[in-house]
């Protein structure tokens, strides 16, 4: 696992609430046993099942597609225990996940995976996402626990000691 310390990258703005892990990593890819790859398949229905003429989904948008903070609505990683979802984040980029809450278990597939999961209160979730919405870079300072903005905001974040650590080092 590669460590992760502070990270500045573009934010993707997917802030619909509820997103579970099947939306995240579809059922039918569970027979797949490689860690490497499984982010072709990340929101597979959202990306490449669209209806014919609609927007591409955020993630298959530039500058989005090299995004690696994800900023997503409350309860993400809900449902299935299937740790596949954070495979496939962190196979994709993703190395961190600000929301206002998490799927208990996803919250913790995490940490064992490489990834940051951030929860942040709304009015502070709704600074990120706005930064993410206008393809703003964010930085996240895992050792100072703090979200910086590039107006030079920052904003405060929770970690536990020993996953911090696990993280860092």
């Amino acid at each position: 696992m590669e460590r992760l310390d502070v990270l500045t990258a573009i934010a993707a703005p997917l802030a619909e609430a509820s997103i579970d892990t099947d939306i995240i990593f579809p059922a039918r890819f569970l027979l797949l046993l490689d860690r490497e790859g499984l982010g072709r398949h990340l929101f597979h229905e959202r990306r490449r099942m669209r209806a014919p003429g609609s927007e591409p989904f955020v993630l298959d948008r530039p500058p989005y597609d090299r995004a690696r903070i994800l900023v997503a609505g409350p309860a993400f990683g809900t449902g299935s225990s299937r740790e596949q979802a954070v495979w496939a984040l962190a196979d994709f980029g993703i190395r961190c996940v600000i929301a206002p809450s998490f799927g208990e278990i996803f919250f913790a597939n995490c940490f064992r995976n490489g990834v940051l999961p951030v929860v942040l209160e709304p009015a502070d979730h709704a600074r990120v996402l706005a930064e993410a919405e206008v393809a703003r870079p964010v930085t996240v300072d895992l050792p100072a626990q703090r979200i910086r903005l590039a107006d030079g905001a920052a904003i405060p974040f929770d970690i536990e000691p020993h996953r911090k650590r696990a993280l860092i080092e």
